[in-house]
């Protein structure tokens, strides 16, 4: 199995983002689950790029080219793709990977969170996506997902497309757990 995964690229912040994404990579790595990520040298996506490598795991990371000529990638990671910009990266990432976790992060956490919620709606990706929500971080997001629901936005069934899982343990489980969701999602993906 290959699991990609969002993550900040911040390095301001809590600890505890970094302790859970540190978890993770350590569990990710003795599961022997391989991992592609944004290829980041910096901030949570740092943290679980060297704890895979420092516990023998496997990770890729996919980074724009414009990103790596400024220094912005890591240096040791398995296998380095270079892609032409942001949404090739994008392409790159979603065609490799089996499930989709995504860790706190800022916008482009999001962005990368709301398309792979919006391939699996449309049938264009069927693998699991996983929220961790550390620190309760995603709370808003899910009230606000909530909303669309109660808005006639979304459907009740889509809330289905994700799971948020409180910790790396709870991550793991439901990776294995493998929920499929539907088999023909675009019977209900016109409201």
């Amino acid at each position: 199995m290959r699991v990609c995964i969002f993550a900040s690229s911040s390095s301001r912040i809590h600890n505890t983002y970094a302790e859970a994404a540190s978890s993770l990579g350590i569990l990710l790595a003795r599961e022997g689950i391989d991992v592609v990520f944004g290829g980041g040298g910096i901030g949570l996506m740092k943290k679980l790029a060297d704890t895979i490598i420092e516990n023998n795991g496997t990770i890729t990371g996919v980074i724009p080219s414009f990103m790596k000529a400024q220094g912005w990638d890591h240096s040791e990671v398995n296998e380095m793709i270079v892609t032409e910009d942001m949404a090739e990266r994008k392409r790159q990432m979603f065609a490799m990977a089996d499930a989709i976790v995504a860790l706190p992060g800022g916008v482009g956490t999001l962005e990368e969170l709301t398309e792979a919620i919006t391939l699996k709606q449309l049938g264009l990706f069927k693998g699991p996506i996983i929220i961790l929500n550390t620190l309760d971080f995603y709370r808003s997001l899910c009230d606000f997902f909530d909303h669309m629901v109660a808005e006639n936005f979304l459907r009740a069934e889509h809330k289905a497309i994700w799971e948020v899982a409180a910790t790396p343990e709870e991550v793991v489980t439901l990776l294995h757990n493998n929920n499929r969701w539907l088999s023909d999602p675009l019977r209900i993906a016109k409201i």
